[in-house]
């Protein structure tokens, strides 16, 4: 049975600063480069098989997947020092706008907590000069549908190396055929792949820690 393989960035200087970060192209921590060091030993653990890296075009998830990768032994995924790796800005983070560099708790008491709680959690409400969820679903799904769900119903061992929101809101932006599940979102922010097990149609999601043990 074939996999998608969904694996969220390790930690950014933004994400260790509380600043929103959209598209601004910061690099990994020292623990974010841990975090993907660990999630490729994984991978390789339970010799997870990969035909396909897709990503976005941002450093932070580029540098995941290259730290992660080179965990697995899988050498067919390079040439030489490169990773084979399909980018496209389509699966980059939400764009947080005018908040972008912001630190989110300073963001929180100038503008007051209800109406940053709406710009980052309504469906169709952005912040000024931002996108809206709506957007990022409208942007990440054509994509998926387009490159990606080829190669799964052709029986491809894919891995997305990208964003939180791309995978908390999985469900919508990726396929309307993956059920909804509560667990992608406590996942995603502990640095872990998430296994989705593939076969006609994706049915069944496994979160890596279950597959482990």
């Amino acid at each position: 049975m074939n996999k998608l393989i969904l694996l969220r960035h390790g930690q950014s200087q933004w994400n260790f600063e509380n600043r929103f970060t959209g598209w601004k192209d910061v690099p990994l921590t020292d623990q974010g480069k841990e975090e993907a060091e660990k999630a490729g030993q994984l991978l390789n653990k339970n010799n997870v098989k990969i035909d396909f890296v897709f990503s976005s075009v941002l450093q932070r998830a580029n540098k995941t997947a290259e730290i992660a990768l080179k965990q697995t032994g899988l050498e067919h995924l390079w040439t030489g020092e490169n990773l084979n790796m399909i980018n496209n800005q389509s699966l980059n983070e939400r764009d947080y706008g005018d908040l972008v560099g912001l630190n989110k708790k300073e963001t929180a008491e100038k503008f007051g907590k209800e109406q940053v709680h709406i710009w980052r959690r309504s469906y169709d409400t952005p912040p000024p000069n931002g996108e809206s969820l709506k957007d990022v679903v409208e942007r990440v799904g054509p994509y998926y549908e387009q490159n990606i769900q080829p190669l799964i119903n052709e029986k491809k061992n894919v891995i997305i190396v990208a964003h939180e929101l791309i995978f908390t809101k999985s469900s919508l932006c990726i396929s309307s055929s993956l059920p909804s599940y509560p667990n992608i979102l406590f996942i995603s922010l502990l640095f872990l792949p998430i296994i989705f097990l593939a076969s006609d149609e994706l049915y069944a999601i496994t979160p890596m820690p279950n597959f482990l043990f």
